[in-house]
């Protein structure tokens, strides 16, 4: 599973700029192994500059070594991913289910979760639906679908209650 990406070099001793692809920080901790450029490292310092993470890996020495690993992925096994929340999910696991309205109307597949400051939108074709509890009735991972209540305007067709 990624967990973040690194954006560059840092200084002069095999540091690198990391973006996290994770809500989950403590996933990067000191000691912890990580697979970089299909080879497991471990996690040997770590700080934060401007948004990034700073880490120092194991097997990086210098500044050159560390160039050499930019846009590559940091990867964590999905077993050491931390617990959930109740109502909780990632959103790898949103994508593909199939969506329903709660009359059982399917409404297509979940193409993308996209992030924006506010909350989380599902993109369904060309319908965006807000994930908030709103919107969002039921998710149920393992029947692969998830049961979405639209209000009128949502898909484009419908004639805003307000007009």
């Amino acid at each position: 599973m990624r967990i973040g990406q690194i954006v560059g070099a840092f200084g002069i001793k095999g540091q690198v700029k990391v973006q996290p692809l994770t809500e989950f920080l403590d996933r990067f901790t000191h000691g912890t192994r990580v697979r970089v450029n299909e080879n497991w490292a471990e996690i040997d310092s770590l700080s934060s500059h401007k948004g990034h993470l700073i880490i120092k890996f194991s097997g990086v020495a210098d500044r050159t070594q560390a160039e050499q690993l930019q846009w590559t992925y940091v990867e964590a096994p999905d077993v050491e991913r931390p617990p959930l929340e109740e109502g909780e999910y990632l959103t790898r696991d949103l994508i593909g289910l199939q969506a329903f309205t709660p009359e059982g109307e399917p409404l297509g597949k979940v193409d993308d979760v996209v992030a924006i400051p506010a909350h989380d939108v599902l993109v369904i074709g060309e319908l965006l639906v807000p994930a908030v509890d709103i919107f969002v009735k039921q998710v149920d991972l393992e029947g692969r679908r998830i049961v979405l209540e639209l209000i009128p305007g949502m898909r484009g067709e419908d004639e805003w209650p307000l007009s």
